[in-house]
């Protein structure tokens, strides 16, 4: 009868040694998957003066203007990406962390999209909308 418990509790515990293993891992994969903006805070009129040029690294410097009504806020452009001769990048709103609006609220919002060198064309988005397509000169 001893026995019988002891295989019993066993077989209890390898299973669920297997669980947080494979939980853990779907996690991870979770963690790496890259989460971008899906609402845009912005109005089609509100986008304008796109883009994009070669940095003196080689990678895709992305350039424009975004207008909000709330000086609290700030256009700005993160999560840049490149993906063989493609590069994406999205448009946000942020925090205004300095003490000034910009003038009549229309922000200069660039960044530059890391590992870009390959990237021919850059896709703007806002969200899930596409705020400009561009080519990269």
């Amino acid at each position: 009868m001893l026995m019988a418990a002891f295989v019993g509790l066993s077989a209890c515990g390898q299973s669920g040694g297997r669980q947080p293993a494979a939980s853990e891992a779907t996690e991870t994969t979770a963690a790496q998957k890259v989460k971008h903006p899906n609402y845009c805070f912005f109005k089609d009129a509100n986008t304008e003066g796109w883009t994009a040029s070669r940095d003196k690294s080689g990678n895709v410097a992305v350039k424009g203007k975004a207008y909000l009504d709330d000086s609290r806020y700030k256009g700005d452009l993160i999560t840049g990406e490149a993906e063989g001769d493609k590069a994406t990048i999205w448009l946000t709103m942020a925090m205004n962390s300095g003490p000034y609006a910009s003038p009549d609220n229309w922000w200069d919002v660039s960044a530059t999209i890391p590992d870009s060198a390959a990237a021919k064309s850059v896709s703007v988005m806002c969200g899930t909308k596409t705020v400009a397509m561009l080519t990269v000169k």
